[in-house]
């Protein structure tokens, strides 16, 4: 799969996300301060990765700032993404299942690297709840 990974620092475990995603054998397209071509401040960065999946060059997005919660607010202003901050495996679990999520948002500050590799398996491991009423909830995000 490939995946758009975003974060505005390469403080706690930005740069290990990128290694665990190919580690996993997913291609990665990095933005902000994993690509030094680019500008790293999170509006910027997390929306070109949002903008990625939902211009089909990227099947998903990892998006990262210091808490978390303005990589997920500038991926979710670009239409047909719906990015999720996820803490722990549950809440990226049910991410996946509930609410269709295409981007993962994480903090830089609070996950470490046995929490990452638990977030991932369980964001990876997650497909869409086929439920009418799940369903009906994410079409009405198109709307």
């Amino acid at each position: 799969m490939r995946i758009a990974v975003a974060a505005d620092s390469l403080d706690g475990v930005a740069a290990r996300i990128v290694g665990e995603l190919r580690e996993r054998g997913h291609e990665v397209v990095t933005h902000g301060a994993l690509n030094e071509a680019e500008r790293d401040d999170w509006a910027w960065a997390c929306e070109a990765a949002a903008r990625d999946v939902a211009e089909g060059r990227a099947e998903q997005a990892v998006v990262c700032c210091w808490t978390g919660t303005g990589a997920s607010i500038a991926a979710n202003k670009v239409r047909g993404v719906r990015a999720a901050l996820c803490a722990d495996g549950y809440t990226a679990d049910g991410a996946r299942r509930w609410n269709d999520a295409n981007v993962l948002a994480l903090s830089l500050r609070v996950v470490s690297e046995p929490l990452l590799k638990e977030i991932l398996d369980a964001w990876f491991a997650g497909t869409a709840s086929t439920d009418p009423a799940d369903v009906a909830n994410v079409e009405h995000l198109e709307t």
